[in-house]
């Protein structure tokens, strides 16, 4: 073996290569290390350099910068990334590398719609539930009511949207939608009235009954003015509807056959 000249060179070789990778890998983690790429600023600023309504400095002090770790080499993006996600009133964050020693963070706030159930939970313009001090919803605009089954967030706002659109015909609005884990639709509206639309059974299901309700309610409200507390549409032929126009209140059926 120690005969073999050209062995010996090719064992020399890799020796010396892999003492200049060590001595390579150990330069670059010096270097890395080096206090001059010490994280000294995280920059916050909304999406497209937008202002943040809910999200200050004392949120983001608390909730996301003691999860922080590394320096700007080794900080670990997808981390940060998380940390800044669980403060209240972030729906999603970017996270940027400044050099030699920055994080620029884009912050996309939730904008809160209304409520979500009876656990003091909101539910955003986008149709996400996320939790943040109620106060400060109500604050930004009168929040609706919104309850369903776990999941069903989105297919919840998509049915509002078209429950706003059809009842603004009649001047109203819904103030609460629910959709019961029987899945039965139900719509409290601006004045008071909740209105009972059961289930769908095809496509056209909600929007016809609300037509018929729109067809009667000029009629109903000229003659019992603002005593409905609730209407059922949940007949094929008619409507039932519960009235406190009398001190303990009344039901009537009109032209029902059946509920559906």
């Amino acid at each position: 073996m120690w005969h073999d000249v050209r062995l010996m060179n090719n064992t020399a070789n890799a020796l010396f290569g892999l003492v200049l990778l060590a001595l390579i890998a150990s330069g670059v983690w010096w270097v890395i290390h080096r206090p001059m790429f010490t994280l000294t600023t995280i920059k916050v600023e909304g999406v497209n350099h937008a202002g943040l309504r809910h999200v200050n400095t004392l949120t983001i002090r608390n909730n996301a910068i003691p999860k922080l770790r590394g320096n700007f080499f080794t900080a670990n993006l997808d981390s940060v990334r998380a940390a800044f996600e669980s403060v209240p009133w972030v729906r999603k964050a970017a996270v940027q590398r400044e050099w030699p020693n920055r994080l620029v963070i884009s912050l996309d706030e939730h904008v809160a719609l209304g409520t979500w159930g009876d656990q003091g939970k909101l539910l955003s313009v986008k149709g996400d539930v996320f939790t943040a001090n109620l106060a400060e919803a109500e604050e930004d605009a009168d929040l609706i009511a919104f309850a369903g089954p776990d999941g069903s967030e989105k297919e919840v706002l998509s049915q509002y949207m078209q429950f706003k659109n059809w009842f603004q015909k009649i001047g109203l609005e819904p103030d609460g939608v629910t959709y019961s884990g029987r899945y039965a639709w139900s719509v409290k509206l601006n004045n008071g009235m909740n209105v009972e639309l059961g289930r769908v059974q095809d496509g056209d299901t909600l929007k016809n009954r609300v037509d018929r309700l729109m067809t009667v309610y000029p009629q109903l409200i000229a003659s019992l003015q603002d005593s409905i507390e609730s209407v059922d549409m949940r007949y094929p032929n008619g409507l039932a509807l519960k009235s406190s126009h009398s001190a303990v209140g009344s039901k009537k059926q009109i032209k029902a056959s059946g509920k559906t």
